[in-house]
């Protein structure tokens, strides 16, 4: 039977794509802070009658992944697929966070995912199998305002995987390593993020189910790819900034900016995921579940042909826009 490994599997995608795999008959390894939450989407997956075995551990601490994917080989048998999913953010300007702040984000969202693939080559490299996700966002291309951290982190994460997967090319690997680009999803992400705001703030639209990333995933583990390009909004994000960069930077600056408020204020009692874990039973989905999408298209970086036809037709939307906004 086939192993995957998860980091961050308690939660939104990474929670949605164990539960994928394990009705797909693989057996689960977990890796998150929360021992209560680990053990609880442990049992769930043993409903499907497979295999789970949960470590709990923090992404940052290499040693510790280290530590938890031997521990999960030894009782599952050998990895075939590691998911690199865990994440934290802070949402807020830039000049407002600590450098403790923005210091953790880079080591969970950049270094967790360094530390996690490091695990798995260290496994999968001499048997000369196994695939890699890294669990990326539109973000790694086009950046946002009030997530400078986790824009970084995404950002380093695709610069670390072109870099190792052509030092697995030379060395003749077998070993993929592939990244899917996700839209914004109806996860607890901005309900446990750390939040300098006084008000409640959400995801970009358009938003997607927590599901469609876990159908992403799994068919870049059946069929591996370069890269996947989830939901149009992605598309268009990447390979707008790819024609039009300086006119994304304006048009974020209103659509991002506002994009990401709500008029909700945030609970006096809110608790963040930044240091410690939020002890409550993980979910996989946030509060946008009214307006989530559960469909999305995706293009692989690989096919020129959809790549190019997807540039010209965000390139025609974009100048139509700049033309409109000189004549006003």
């Amino acid at each position: 039977m086939a192993v995957i490994v998860i980091t961050g599997g308690t939660a939104g995608v990474g929670k949605a794509t164990a539960l994928h795999f394990a009705k797909a008959g693989y057996d689960v390894g977990l890796i998150a802070r929360d021992e209560a939450s680990l053990h609880s989407t442990q049992e769930e997956l043993r409903r499907f009658g497979v295999n789970a075995h949960a470590v709990q551990a923090d992404v940052a601490d290499s040693q510790a992944v280290v530590d938890a994917a031997n521990e999960i080989e030894y009782r599952l048998g050998a990895i075939d697929v590691w998911v690199n999913n865990a994440m934290g953010a802070v949402l807020a300007p830039f000049r407002t966070l600590t450098p403790d702040e923005f210091r953790r984000v880079t080591d969970v969202t950049y270094l967790g995912f360094v530390n996690g693939t490091r695990a798995a080559l260290e496994l999968m490299v001499p048997r000369d199998r196994g695939v890699i996700i890294q669990v990326g966002s539109a973000l790694a291309y086009r950046s946002i305002p009030l997530q400078s951290a986790y824009c970084g982190a995404k950002a380093a994460i695709r610069g670390f995987t072109d870099a190792v997967r052509t030092e697995l090319m030379h060395e003749n690997s077998r070993v993929q390593l592939s990244m899917v680009q996700m839209p914004g999803l109806n996860t607890p992400q901005f309900e446990w993020a750390r939040n300098k705001f006084a008000w409640a703030m959400r995801p970009v639209p358009p938003v997607f189910e927590p599901e469609v990333a876990a159908r992403a995933i799994f068919k870049v583990a059946q069929k591996p790819v370069r890269e996947l390009w989830v939901g149009s909004s992605t598309i268009q994000s990447i390979v707008g900034q790819f024609f039009f960069p300086g006119f994304l930077d304006r048009l974020m600056v209103k659509k991002a900016w506002e994009g990401q408020m709500t008029d909700d204020l945030n609970a006096a009692d809110r608790r963040d995921y930044l240091d410690q874990p939020v002890n409550d039973l993980h979910k996989i989905h946030g509060r946008f579940t009214d307006e989530a999408k559960n469909r999305a298209p995706s293009v692989t970086s690989g096919m020129p042909g959809k790549v190019a036809l997807g540039a010209l037709a965000v390139a025609g939307i974009m100048l139509t826009r700049l033309i409109t906004r000189r004549k006003r």
